[in-house]
């Protein structure tokens, strides 16, 4: 099997600068998008042999996720329950997709912002998709994607000194990376090259950021402890433009 996840940055931006062209090439099984800024009917993006979902956020112009796969799901879920209730609806930021084998998750997980003014949020949220995942998990493996909004070592960011405590990379946010992969799940990427250096996925439009390869790490797949040998690559594509992000990819057996 085969996923990609991108971070598109405005779905129809992104459509008008190769997307269609790109998700040909990728030929996945399932692909997973990220703050698609879309409300619903602002787009009819159809692939032959693909269902697709949606999730968009009430806000008009923000955020948003999408997932288009060939294998038709056994179930479909937006958002996440916490204590049995809906929690951190309204954003559009999680779609889980029930397989036979194990859950699809595709997260867009909400940035701490400038200044931090919603890290206190963003601890809450990684507290309680954390106890999410866990629950998936007890059931059967769990392959997660997205945009998680955190560069997790020093080697995955450029400039790791001066970025320490700006938004995707306090120590706040690090660690509750940490406590998650504690938790019983793999960085697949960090699993096959723990020590690849200048391997990023998000850059800066300033300062010709990405040219310079000034960048952040940032979009990742992450799985179960218990499925992490069947993983056979995760690879990142800089090579491709449309958005701020490049797409991230893995293969398991």
């Amino acid at each position: 099997m085969k996923f990609v996840s991108w971070n598109v940055n405005g779905l129809r931006a992104c459509v008008a600068k190769g997307f269609a062209d790109f998700f040909a090439a990728a030929d996945a099984d399932v692909v997973a998008i990220q703050e698609t800024k879309l409300q619903p009917g602002q787009i009819d993006l159809s692939f032959e042999g693909y269902e697709s979902y949606f999730n968009s956020a009430v806000k008009k112009g923000y955020s948003g996720t999408a997932v288009y796969t060939r294998v038709k799901p056994l179930s479909v879920a937006f958002d996440f329950p916490e204590e049995g209730e809906a929690y951190f609806y309204g954003e559009g930021r999680v779609i889980t997709l029930e397989f036979e084998e194990y859950y699809f998750v595709n997260v867009y997980t909400p940035n701490a912002q400038r200044e931090l003014t919603r890290l206190p949020f963003r601890m809450e949220w990684e507290d309680a998709f954390r106890a999410y995942l866990l629950s998936l998990d007890a059931k059967k493996p769990v392959i997660l994607c997205g945009d998680l909004n955190v560069a997790h070592r020093e080697i995955d960011i450029k400039n790791a000194k001066s970025n320490r405590g700006n938004a995707g990379f306090t120590d706040e946010e690090r660690e509750k990376f940490t406590v998650l992969l504690a938790g019983g799940f793999v960085d697949s990427f960090r699993h096959l090259y723990p020590d690849r250096k200048d391997a990023y996925t998000w850059w800066s439009y300033m300062g010709n950021a990405r040219a310079k390869n000034v960048g952040w790490r940032i979009d990742y797949f992450v799985v179960s402890q218990s499925i992490k040998e069947r993983v056979k690559e995760s690879a990142i594509f800089p090579e491709v433009f449309g958005s701020d992000h490049c797409p991230v990819m893995l293969e398991i057996d």
